[in-house]
């Protein structure tokens, strides 16, 4: 596997970003690609492990091991096949996963030298675009079989695509005006520009898979005409509601969750129209509360509009420099510190920092506009208290709330009367809900998470629609056509009905 012994000679090359003072001038993704001969160098450092763990660590169990040693060997065909066994969208998950395949590598043993796994998977999807082996693969029948996608999320247009591949008329439904999910309108051109989500939505199109944008499930179309039209439901909804600030000075103008900020700036980038009283950080300072990747999100965002300054806050301590003593085995996710882009960016201008331990008691503000965040030191431990004595003020001309989100949007799950359920909602196994024929899958089954696990999901919702299918094709036999079906490639099937049709 990859070179004899080339762990042990071949020094691990990280991910290579463009100049933080550069790329705050523009909104075209920074990640350097490296050149073949180094990538394939990397590909060689992979072990030949006796028990490996990396794809233990990916939730797709992407086979890893494999697809290094074929780049090693300079079999890029072979490499992308391999890769696309186990993931629909490689290029997301390597350009916006965080990798825990990496903290898995046997090679993290010593801390920080991994292979990098990450960039030399975007590296074979990219190879394969540019040499057009990416191309659309239709079903060999058409089962007759019907199944309806809600949300175009990463999670919807894999449980999309697999049930298409599995011969059944797909539909799928996004209220937005296009598909993508939060990868299209949260997460920022310069970590994804939207041309790579298109042409993936285009290979579906091309594939059978019949998208509708701007259909708001629950109030254009009703649940019960879902489950009236299609012999199957997968709900791909996302958890959309987010956790909200709860202090004293909250219903102050210029405080907002940072999705409505995210959904603002993408579209304004994609000189898309946005509303009169849209969001803006230019000539403001702005506070960002949470620490993760959507904070870093609306840091980063901030910066290129020409926010005057930016505080990031965590409420939770800073993690240490290196693996704490109860994260020290390797499989495990380091819980450790990491610069991240935006504060990288914002320090290279001197315009942002990062605080932990900070909880917000208050916002005051002029005229019903926020002006200022007081804060205090939080307690080391829950419920994160301020430690009196510690308090200080911000000034705040734009609160960002990133704290993360709770659950799916209520309205939808009630009208389909599913049970809700803290641990899932969903039969052992089964993606199934508590209605027959509707499933669940991504963020709105399992809560906030990472984009591989929403790939997975929705690969494994249509494996179980998949096999619901299958049974009701033996109890109620459809005509099954070869080669037939309408102009796209899929059956011929009436239309979605609107509210309050006959």
């Amino acid at each position: 596997m990859g070179e004899l012994g080339g762990f042990l000679k071949i020094e691990r090359s990280g991910v290579q970003y463009r100049d933080a003072t550069e790329r705050l001038a523009d909104y075209q993704e920074f990640l350097v690609p490296k050149p073949v001969p180094e990538l394939r160098a990397q590909g060689g450092r992979c072990m030949d492990c006796g028990v490996p763990f990396c794809h233990n660590g990916c939730p797709l169990g992407n086979l890893i091991p494999d697809w290094n040693d074929l780049v090693y060997r300079d079999r890029w065909q072979d490499a992308i096949r391999q890769l696309h066994a186990t993931n629909n969208f490689p290029e997301f998950t390597g350009r916006l996963c965080p990798a825990p395949c990496e903290a898995s590598c046997v090679l993290e043993i010593r801390e920080g030298d991994a292979v990098t796994i990450k960039q030399i998977e975007n590296s074979i999807i990219d190879t394969a675009w540019e040499n057009g082996w990416v191309l659309p693969e239709k079903p060999h029948t058409e089962t007759g079989r019907s199944a309806v996608v809600v949300g175009g999320g990463p999670a919807g247009l894999a449980a999309a695509q697999q049930l298409r591949r599995a011969g059944h008329r797909v539909v799928l439904l996004e209220r937005d005006e296009a598909v993508g999910g939060l990868m299209r309108f949260g997460v920022p051109d310069f970590k994804i520009e939207k041309w790579v989500i298109e042409r993936r939505v285009q290979q579906l199109v091309d594939e059978g898979v019949d998208i509708r944008c701007g259909v708001d499930v629950g109030v254009d179309v009703t649940a019960e005409q879902l489950q009236a039209e299609y012999d199957a439901v997968v709900l791909t909804t996302g958890s959309r509601v987010p956790r909200d600030l709860t202090v004293p000075g909250r219903e102050l103008d210029g405080i907002h969750p940072a999705m409505d900020y995210l959904y603002v700036r993408n579209r304004a980038v994609a000189e898309e129209d946005v509303s009169p009283g849209e969001i803006t950080a230019a000539g403001k300072h702005v506070v960002v509360i949470g620490g993760g990747d959507t904070g870093a999100d609306c840091v980063g965002n901030s910066l290129r509009e020409g926010a005057l300054s930016v505080a990031q806050l965590e409420l939770l301590p800073e993690p240490p420099e290196h693996r704490p003593d109860d994260r020290t085995p390797w499989p495990l996710w380091p819980q450790k510190y990491s610069l991240s882009y935006a504060m990288e960016e914002g320090k290279a201008i001197g315009k942002a920092e990062q605080d932990y331990s900070v909880v917000t008691t208050h916002l005051t503000g002029t005229d019903g506009q926020v002006a200022q965040l007081h804060y205090a030191q939080a307690a080391p431990a829950p419920p994160f208290g301020p430690v009196e004595g510690t308090e200080g003020v911000l000034q705040a001309d734009l609160v960002l709330l990133a704290m993360g989100f709770l659950h799916p949007e209520p309205k939808l799950i009630d009208q389909f009367g599913l049970a809700k359920d803290p641990r899932g909602n969903i039969k052992a196994g089964t993606y199934e809900t508590s209605e027959s024929g509707v499933f669940a899958a991504g963020d709105c089954r399992r809560g906030q998470s990472l984009i591989v696990w929403a790939i997975n999901e929705g690969r494994q919702a249509a494996r179980m629609a998949d096999r619901y299918l299958t049974k009701l094709a033996a109890l109620e036999p459809q005509p099954v056509l070869v080669g037939g079906g309408d102009a796209d490639g899929g059956p011929a099937g009436p239309p979605l009905k609107p509210t309050g049709a006959l």
